[in-house]
């Protein structure tokens, strides 16, 4: 299946070659755009719309579907009934509008996490783009009202924590991250720190609870979908790679050889990679992986956490097996499962484009599974879904392709966009702070002046901001948190328009039968009934009454 690079019916394009999620396969931050996630960032839900209404008129372009994949789903939608009804309105035309859908959500096993939309981030770690563009990303999921992850490594890379007997002592780094969400955290939404093998070492954990006690989240990686190796950064300093090693990481080459030394200097090598332990390298079966984990989530929870959630990647059906086993035994919040074709700030490029089960594989195979589990008389744990997400069908095909188990949408890339974004026109605006901001541009590019040309105009949802945290605290709003509301408003008002043609007007009532697969393969993956299939016999039985 070749993807579209452009959509003349909204105007958009995409720089580089577009990915299933219609992100470019290359997300730069300076990008001047505008792929569709970008322009949404700030124009918001009017990207739903094809552009110059009242000039044209438009057609679909995207009937038969080739090849297996979310593209090839279809959603369903309904003549008639309506289901999960807000209290006190009725099947009447009046009430069964899209405005009305409720598209709240909730994780959790003891302790509910509430959310305004079901989605999340994905795990935004010590890759640097993640600390650059953090106050955006931050603000703009807690205004919003979703969970934002801080992923693993931050603790580890940050040259200003300190260490005390093999523990960390200070943090500032991981504390700026969390205090930043919590200042606008309004009890919707969650901050999630994520931990790997060296995070462990180090006692973050313990340190995170000490500081903030159950207002964060604790995640433990077992993997993601971009690849089937520990994390990574690049760095250009041989200090700084040396400060890396002493912390207890890989680092490739390594920078205390003397020959690496030399062609360093000679500038023959230029960068350093960091890398970051697999987990359960010392397990050798799954039996022993089971105990090993049901033993830490013990631990953690003598120690004081009351809310926790495992991640892991696209790896075989084995491990599928294991992780929902152990979320479900362990009594875990929440278990995020992304399929390859997830996005990375750092991974081997080949490893990511031939490693792993893709998205709508694992992720029908997480649902017979679930369905496995449940059959057993054992709790199914809260589900989130990852894997190349970035619009309002991604999200209603993917809670609807595991329904009633998904609560959350995992969005890595996308979420992203609108922080470097809004902070490149954020520092055309603030010259003086442009350094801080990490932008990139001097002035406005013709993308953002066909828009606006101030910031009120630019951005859709400046004014439902500025509702939400006062005119004076709008100085210290980010604009990539303006853009990033704008992108969520896109996003929730598209979700409420389709759930509102399948009848269903509250996420609960999402179910498999609301999709329909395009294609025969996608129908074998799925088990989703074809489009000329489904129904057929109530359909028959209509005609024949």
């Amino acid at each position: 299946m070749e993807w579209r690079k452009h959509n003349d019916a909204l105007g958009t394009v995409n720089r580089g070659n577009p990915c299933e999620s219609g992100l470019c396969t290359l997300c730069m931050s300076n990008c001047r755009g505008k792929c569709e996630t970008w322009l949404s960032s700030l124009v918001g839900r009017k990207i739903l719309y094809p552009r110059n209404f009242g000039e044209t008129t438009s057609g679909s372009s995207h009937i038969v579907a080739e090849g297996a994949g979310y593209h090839a789903l279809r959603i369903n939608g309904y003549a008639y009934g309506s289901h999960g009804v807000p209290s006190g309105l009725s099947n009447d035309p009046d009430d069964c509008i899209f405005p009305n859908v409720n598209i709240e959500t909730s994780f959790g096993s003891e302790v509910p996490t509430k959310c305004r939309l079901p989605i999340m981030t994905g795990a935004l770690g010590s890759t640097f783009i993640a600390a650059k563009y953090w106050d955006s990303f931050a603000v703009g999921a807690a205004l919003c009202g979703f969970p934002i992850v801080i992923g693993e490594n931050v603790v580890g890379v940050d040259r200003e924590s300190q260490m005390a007997g093999g523990k960390i002592s200070s943090a500032p780094e991981l504390e700026r991250r969390i205090d930043m969400f919590l200042r606008y955290y309004d009890g919707h939404g969650a901050v999630i720190v994520q931990m790997n093998v060296e995070d462990t070492r180090n006692g973050v954990a313990q340190y995170v609870l000490d500081k903030y006690g159950d207002k964060v989240i604790l995640e433990l990686k077992w993997g993601q979908g971009a690849k089937d190796i520990g994390g990574e950064i690049q760095v250009t300093d041989i200090e700084y790679a040396r400060f890396l090693k002493d912390r207890g990481y890989v680092v490739d080459p390594n920078p205390y050889d003397t020959s690496v030394e030399t062609a360093f200097k000679a500038r023959a090598i230029k960068s350093f990679a960091r890398h970051s332990r697999l987990g359960g390298t010392d397990i050798d079966s799954s039996a022993k992986l089971y105990d090993t984990f049901m033993g830490e989530i013990e631990s953690l929870r003598s120690m004081g956490y009351k809310r926790m959630s495992l991640k892991t990647g696209a790896y075989g059906l084995e491990a599928l097996a294991l992780s929902i086993k152990c979320a479900s035994d362990a009594k875990l919040d929440l278990l995020t499962i992304d399929g390859a074709g997830g996005g990375t700030g750092m991974s081997p490029w080949n490893m990511m484009e031939h490693w792993g089960v893709p998205s709508l594989h694992l992720h029908s195979k997480t649902y017979e599974y679930c369905k496995t589990i449940e059959s057993a008389g054992k709790k199914v744990p809260d589900i989130s879904l990852a894997g190349g997400f970035a619009r309002e069908d991604h999200i209603f095909k993917a809670i609807a392709l595991c329904a009633p188990y998904t609560r959350l949408i995992c969005m890595g890339r996308a979420p992203m966009i609108p922080g470097f974004l809004g902070s490149n026109i954020e520092g055309v605006f603030k010259p003086e702070n442009k350094a801080a901001l990490n932008g990139h541009w001097d002035e406005l590019p013709a993308s953002v002046k066909d828009v606006g040309t101030y910031p009120e105009e630019i951005f859709a949802g400046w004014e439902s901001v500025k509702n939400k945290v006062g005119e004076s605290e709008m100085s210290n709003i980010p604009f990539g948190a303006v853009a990033m509301y704008g992108y969520a408003d896109k996003l929730a008002c598209g979700l409420q328009q389709f759930m509102a043609g399948a009848r269903k007007f509250s996420l609960d009532q999402i179910s498999r039968e609301d999709l329909l697969a395009g294609n025969q393969e996608t129908a074998e993956i799925t088990g989703i009934a074809r489009m000329t299939e489904a129904q057929n016999e109530e359909a028959l039985s209509i005609l024949k009454s």
